[in-house]
């Protein structure tokens, strides 16, 4: 029975590959021969003979050159290739395996799955409100029935359900847009209005990750022991997060040979690799290694193979173990309270903004004289703002370390 449904899905998908091109190519030719393309009851029901005169013209044989007229001419002049009726599924399908296969290229596997996941998440939510009709009979009246389903969970959550926040209504809406847009674009049809446009819920308030305070991390983060027991990539992670501002994720995926601990000054490269996209061109960036930070890297120069490309599982069990051993100091904070916390820290330090924008991978609007200043002038401004630390946590995780070493 798997079989047969399968073998019924994927001969689905064949056929509707097949309408596609019919219809792409029937466009191509209407245009080529000097007409946009209309379907056989358009034209009839706009009453422009003279159009439609034209069309037939168009397809008189040649009797010199005796050249008789082929019928898929006459199909794509006289609009009788009928529109393909794909899912809003499948659709999606195609949208992914052809049409965005640029947004896709340059990321990780994880990364094309996250992307494809939230992508599909809000597919799936679209079918569940409207079902799984066909794109060609989305109308407006279908987009304002998901909006209203939006905001109702905004608004009126049932029983047990958090509010949605505007953003995440939007995100979703947003994708929906997107395919729509996207896919009549890949059929030769950019004119066509979009159900969804203009369709969005304003936000004003936005939660805030707060910035850790400088006597918490000393006191409480970098107390010998604090992290004692942890895998030793997140004993190590945290401490590089503490002096680089980096994302999490850019941390727990460094390579090797984007550890520079040989440099005259010290340093750590963000930078897009092949199979790995960074957020944005402004986060390819040298951040010198100070303090902590420096210290942490010594102990990981070979990365941390075990969360790369894993962005999720490392979140997970870093809030996990901050939240048992209490070293949140409210319920608001987050691992990135340490991104938060190293800007706060130049900031107060009066260090120049165009650094500050550099360090953190922000962009920034000021013209673009340097080079940010050199590595040595860098370490010289990022040890205004280290914290001081204890040798100790380090002889903790060493002793550690080598007694796992030790019994493996």
């Amino acid at each position: 029975m798997a079989l047969a449904d399968a073998a019924q899905r994927n001969g689905q998908v064949i056929g509707a590959d097949v309408a596609q091109q019919r219809y792409k190519a029937a466009r191509a030719h209407a245009l080529a021969s000097g007409f946009n393309y209309k379907p056989l009851g358009q034209l009839v029901s706009e009453n422009q003979i003279e159009d439609v005169v034209r069309r037939l013209l168009a397809l008189s044989p040649d009797r010199q050159a005796n050249n008789p007229v082929r019928p898929f001419e006459a199909e794509a002049l006289l609009g009788g290739v009928p529109e393909p009726k794909l899912k809003v599924s499948q659709a999606f399908d195609v949208y992914v395996e052809e049409i965005a296969v640029d947004e896709q290229y340059s990321k990780s596997d994880q990364q094309k799955y996250q992307w494809r996941k939230i992508k599909r998440l809000s597919m799936n939510y679209f079918i569940d409100v409207i079902g799984d009709i066909s794109m060609v009979d989305i109308t407006r009246d279908h987009a304002l029935t998901y909006q209203r389903w939006w905001r109702d969970r905004i608004l009126s959550p049932k029983k047990g359900e958090n509010p949605v926040q505007p953003n995440t209504a939007n995100r979703h809406i947003g994708n929906v847009r997107v395919l729509y847009r996207e896919y009549f674009k890949h059929l030769g049809e950019e004119e066509r209005q979009n159900p969804f446009r203009n369709m969005f819920f304003k936000s004003k308030s936005r939660v805030e990750v707060p910035a850790f305070q400088n006597e918490w991390v000393q006191k409480c983060i970098l107390k010998p022991g604090a992290l004692t027991g942890l895998k030793w990539e997140l004993q190590l992670i945290t401490y590089m997060l503490i002096e680089t501002g980096c994302r999490p994720s850019e941390i727990i995926n460094l390579l090797p040979e984007h550890i520079h601990l040989d440099a005259v000054v010290p340093y750590i490269s963000i930078k897009p690799r092949e199979k790995r996209e960074i957020k944005t061109e402004s986060s390819i960036r040298d951040i010198p290694l100070v303090g902590v930070s420096l210290e942490a890297a010594k102990r990981a120069s070979i990365g941390f193979a075990h969360y790369h490309d894993r962005n999720e599982l490392f979140s997970a069990n870093m809030m996990k173990a901050f939240r048992v051993r209490e070293l949140f100091p409210s319920k608001d904070h987050r691992i990135y309270s340490f991104r938060h916390s190293f800007e706060k820290r130049m900031q107060e330090a009066n260090i120049d903004y165009g650094l500050r924008c550099l360090l953190m991978g922000h962009k920034t609007n000021r013209p673009a004289y340097g080079d940010g200043g050199s590595l040595r002038y860098r370490q010289d401004e990022l040890l205004k703002i280290a914290h001081p630390f204890d040798m100790a946590i380090f002889e903790v995780f060493d002793a550690e370390h080598a007694e796992r070493a030790l019994g493996n």
